[in-house]
């Protein structure tokens, strides 16, 4: 071969070369173009956006323990129920949340009776000047009522209610006349709601559920779940079907007469369980209350006890259970004799808490604000 044939060769064989590669390159383009076109989700859903880490360099301060306070019957001890730390800093020191130390009041009414304490005859009563003067108390302290949508959204994200708050709960049927003559002063002068905790028994009179749903539109009385047959306590020994006819057989009937479906069981003799929490909470039920006069709550903090007392034999231990549904009450008959207590009680938590707040605040800044983002 001819020195000018090998050249011509050698000239093609690049020529070759060099456009095999920019046709390969062409159909890689091409091919990665399509993909994208065709799949542009399942490109998408690989992609990893860049996150901010914890800084190394930054060691993150003890978290101070749970608040504590004397004032409580030491068998009765403070039981949180966020598992997540990060929640519940960032509910509690992100703006617009409710103030460090705000503290609920639940007040159990059985029976008013007409007239002053010369009227009273049995142990559950009060009169309606001794209900007059609990009203008076309760204001002069600095306190307002909320309703249960109000004291739910507390409990659960720590949203905005009044730093000192009661809710008053008036257990069993009555008639129109009674929440008007008890409950609808405070509503016209405080702007104060009552809850009504609601049988749904089968023997209610038509006029008896008109007249309850008069006061429900009326707007100051908020009708919760209180069973159906109501005599027969829940426990876990009850059976499934019948926790579930006293369950959600106060939701149907509550729903039918009331247009509204209850978030709160007021437990029938103060009586709970295992099984009926798990399925009240199964049936959508967010908070739960016992007869127990333990103390006042808090957000992320409900005072329980792990084990039967032999000084309060009446108080079923409540310790163990999600304490969201064992919520304590105060009994009419003597809370009273609490109000300046529960004040006390929500003014050292905001000492406490505002003491604490600035390692809270870094722990979170360190830890928490790379998941949750800034307070």
């Amino acid at each position: 071969m001819s020195s000018s044939s090998a050249q011509s060769t050698l000239v093609m064989e690049s020529y070759l070369a060099t456009a095999n590669a920019q046709l390969l390159k062409t159909n890689t383009v091409a091919l990665t173009a399509s993909a994208i076109t065709e799949t542009p989700l399942a490109l998408l859903e690989t992609v990893v956006l860049p996150t901010e880490t914890p800084d190394p360099n930054r060691t993150p301060p003890a978290l101070p323990a749970t608040f504590t306070t004397d004032l409580l019957n030491p068998k009765d001890t403070p039981h949180t129920y966020v598992e997540d730390i990060c929640e519940v800093l960032k509910n509690r020191w992100s703006a617009g949340k409710a103030e460090p130390g705000t503290v609920v009041m639940v007040v159990m009414y059985h029976s008013i009776v007409k007239g002053d304490a010369s009227a009273v005859t049995l142990d559950n009563q009060i009169s309606a000047e001794q209900n007059r003067q609990i009203g008076e108390n309760i204001k002069s302290q600095g306190f307002e009522a909320i309703d249960m949508t109000q004291f739910i959204n507390f409990m659960t994200e720590n949203a905005y209610i009044p730093p000192r708050s009661v809710l008053l709960i008036s257990d069993d049927r009555h008639h129109k006349a009674y929440f008007e003559d008890h409950f609808k002063p405070f509503y016209e002068a405080y702007g104060w709601k009552v809850i009504n905790a609601w049988i749904s028994a089968e023997g209610t009179t038509a006029e008896l559920w008109a007249e309850n749903a008069e006061l429900e539109a009326a707007g100051y009385v908020d009708h919760q779940a209180h069973g159906v047959v109501h005599n027969i306590n829940m426990s876990d020994a009850s059976s499934d079907e019948y926790i579930y006819s006293e369950l959600q057989g106060s939701i149907d009937l509550i729903k039918k007469h009331f247009n509204k479906v209850p978030k709160a069981i007021i437990w029938p003799g103060g009586s709970f369980g295992y099984r009926p929490i798990q399925i009240a909470e199964e049936l959508g039920y967010q908070v739960g209350f016992t007869v127990n006069p333990r103390g006042p709550v808090m957000y992320n903090w409900v005072p329980l006890a792990d084990e039967a007392d032999p000084g309060r034999p009446s108080y079923l231990p409540d310790g163990t259970y999600n304490p969201l549904f064992v919520i304590p009450r105060y009994w009419d008959t003597d809370v009273n004799n609490h109000i300046d207590s529960v004040r006390q009680i929500g003014k050292a938590a905001k000492e406490y808490l505002l003491a604490n707040r600035e390692a809270e605040v870094t722990y979170y800044d360190i830890v928490c604000k790379p998941i949750l983002g800034d307070l």
